[in-house]
Parts: C-alpha cells; structure tokens; sequence
C-alpha cells in the first residue's frame, strides 16, 4: 500500500464521506465548529443532530483504528514500572520514529519546502494547551495536578509573549503561511482529528493521555531538527522560537507526565495501561502516515523515479 494510506479504509463511509479525505476534511470541518466560541440559536435542534450524526462517523473510524492496533498495544505491562518501560522506549522503537523526513528538513530542504511542510503541520494542529485542558477533567489529583502544571506552561505560565499557541501562529505569520482545512492532507487533518476525539470524548479519556504524553516523548528530535533547518535557512530566532523551546521544554514535560500522570494512573487502576497505550500507539501511527505522505510530495521532484515506481 502506497504510503500514508494505512488508514484510508477505517471508518463508516456514505455518499457524503465516501473515502478518507472526505471523511476527515469533514470532521475537521465539524470539530472546528464545535470548538469555537458561540451563543445561542435557534437552530440548536439542527446542531444537536449534527453532533450525533458526526459523533457516528468519528467513533465508527476511532474504533476500526483502535481494533487494527489492537495487537501492536497487547503486551503492554499493567505494572507501573513495567508499563513505563514499554512507554519510554517507544521513542526510539514507536511507529514513525526516526523518519528520514527530519534530517532531511534540518540539512537539505529549501525554503519553500519548509513552507509547505509547516503549513500541513499548521493547519492540523488540534491546539496542545486546549486537548491537556479538556482532558483533565474528574482526572484524580495528582495526575490532574500534572496536566495543570504542563497547560500552565503552554499558557506561558501567565504570560502572553510566553504562551505557545500564539508563539506558532507568529511563526506561521512570519513566514506568510496560510494554512487551510481544504488545502491540507487528510493525513494531517485525521492526526488532529484522532486528538480531538479523544479529548472531547470521556470514554478516550486514557487513550488522550497516553496520546499527549507521548507528544511530549517523542517530539524533541522532531521539533530540534525543524529549528536547525530553519537557521539555516536564515529565519530568525523569533520565527522559530516556538521549535527551539519545544526541543528543550518537552523533555522535561514528558519525564513529569510519566512520573505523575502515568504512574500514578497504572497503580490506581491497572487495566488503564492497555488504554494509555492505544493512544500512544494510535498517535504515532498518525504522524507516521504525515511523515510518509509529507516526503511522498516533498520528494517526488528529488526522487521521481522511485516515488513513479510506488
């Protein structure tokens, strides 16, 4: 299968979604509306069935995802230290780890290639500080107490100069990006789509810290190599600041997010582990499928013959 389309067959298909780019610019479409600020109408009625009707096809593709991966998470440990020995080395063993993309960005990239690869990676954020924020809820204190202190951070710990979301949107701003829903690949759009899910959704509640805890994992390379290839391509320290404090700052979240949301949680209540490692799992599989899709596109004119051979 070409890569990128290891998931283009899960979920309920219809006349209105009848393949995965459909189905995910659709729910990425939905959950932007969902999320946004909003009053009263009198079309509640219409709203409330839309969120039944989209809750479908979201649950019927998060459910076919979480039975493909379902021997990938069998062996995880239900044992707080065994569990998070299985947990850390799926940052150097997890799927799409190491991808050659990111040596590539760092060395050889142009700018335009830059460009392009940030704006699929724009317009797929699910927003980090808003996905700790939802799934913290009724968490129990001590991992709750962690989740709070890691959105302390992304909010710049009261600071708006030091808040992350909008340190992005500058770097997106700085380099003229306009990212859209309808010019993004529906690899990246269904990542952001999966992280919504399990936030909005208390039945993925552990699947959502497994999923953010391994964000904050696995991302420091990824994020280091991003950095290293835009000074070299001349951006300023400004633009890329927000990739610069991640390839440092996520280092130290991950290892308080094992110790006092993780551990905690498995000790508590054992049978969570497997839960936890689904969405680890799940949102790694999802970066993986970027990263094969982002070179498929980026590397098709560097590399015609073998991407014409796939």
């Amino acid at each position: 299968m070409f890569g990128g389309e290891r998931l283009s067959r899960l979920g309920a298909f219809n006349p209105q979604f009848p393949d995965a780019e459909t189905l995910h610019k659709g729910l990425a479409h939905w959950n932007h509306r969902r999320l946004a600020v909003a009053t009263p109408s009198d079309d509640w009625r219409a709203q409330v069935a839309e969120e039944a009707r989209m809750k479908h096809f979201e649950g019927a593709f998060i459910e076919a995802f979480r039975e493909q991966i379902a021997p990938l998470v069998a062996g995880a440990p239900a044992d707080p230290d065994g569990f998070i020995a299985w947990f850390e080395d799926l940052k150097t063993s997890g799927p799409g780890q190491w991808d050659p993309l990111f040596a590539w960005l760092e060395n050889d990239a142009s700018i335009h290639d830059m460009r392009w690869f940030l704006t699929q990676e724009a317009a797929g954020e699910a927003g980090f500080d808003d996905l700790v924020a939802l799934t913290q809820v009724k968490l129990p204190a001590r991992p709750k107490l962690e989740l709070a202190r890691n959105y302390w951070d992304e909010m710049g710990r009261g600071s708006y100069g030091g808040m992350h979301g909008p340190m992005l949107e500058r770097t997106t701003e700085g380099l003229e990006l306009t990212p859209t829903i309808d010019s993004t690949l529906w690899q990246s759009l269904c990542l952001a789509n999966v992280m919504t899910a399990f936030a909005t959704t208390r039945r993925y509640t552990y699947q959502s810290i497994g999923a953010l805890g391994v964000v904050e994992l696995t991302a420091p390379t990824r994020v280091g190599a991003v950095d290293a290839g835009l000074k070299r391509l001349g951006v300023s320290p400004e633009g890329r600041k927000y990739f610069a404090l991640h390839a440092h700052l996520d280092v130290e979240h991950s290892r308080a997010w094992n110790a006092e949301a993780l551990v905690p949680l498995v000790t508590e209540t054992p049978e969570c582990a497997r839960h936890i490692a689904e969405g680890a799992v799940m949102r790694l599989i999802c970066g993986e499928q970027c990263f094969e899709t982002y070179r498929a596109h980026l590397w098709a004119h560097a590399h015609p013959l073998v991407y014409a051979a796939e």
